[in-house]
């Protein structure tokens, strides 16, 4: 890649943060974003997409809010690319390395799950968190904080 390929591409990026910091500052939104992006492994592009998608129903449990996000394990849905599991995914694979998440993570792959397994289990895991965090406008408290 270019140089000035690589310039466009971080100021369409940034443009595109820029874009999307200024919906949730209108929406009233930046409060949960904050929330989100609290939770180890949540980035800035996750927390606001798992928070567009919660304002988008009455979500009565975390189990709707994880079914709506396509990780319902019961649902199959095999060969389907959805952004929002995508998103989670990745999520849940920088979370893995936290100190917060790996041992949940290590708790998961000593049980007998695969790597994709075990991720998929952190991703849900983190999905309920910030559904928790979003519903109950209450702070993320890490692990022994």
């Amino acid at each position: 890649m270019t140089k000035k390929r690589r310039a466009f591409d971080d100021s369409f990026k940034l443009q595109v943060v820029k874009m999307i910091n200024d919906q949730l500052k209108e929406a009233g939104l930046l409060a949960d974003l904050k929330r989100c992006t609290n939770v180890e492994g949540i980035g800035f592009l996750t927390g606001a997409r798992l928070i567009a998608t919660f304002q988008r129903g009455d979500f009565k449990n975390a189990d709707a809010f994880i079914a709506f996000l396509g990780m319902d394990l019961r649902v199959s849905q095999s060969g389907q690319k959805d952004g929002r599991r995508r998103l989670l995914h990745n999520a849940a694979m920088s979370a893995s390395r936290t100190p917060a998440w790996k041992s949940f993570y290590e708790e998961q792959r000593n049980r007998g799950f695969s790597t994709t397994q075990a991720l998929v289990i952190l991703a849900r895991k983190l999905a309920r968190v910030v559904f928790a965090l979003l519903k109950g406008q209450s702070e993320y408290q890490p692990k022994g904080g």
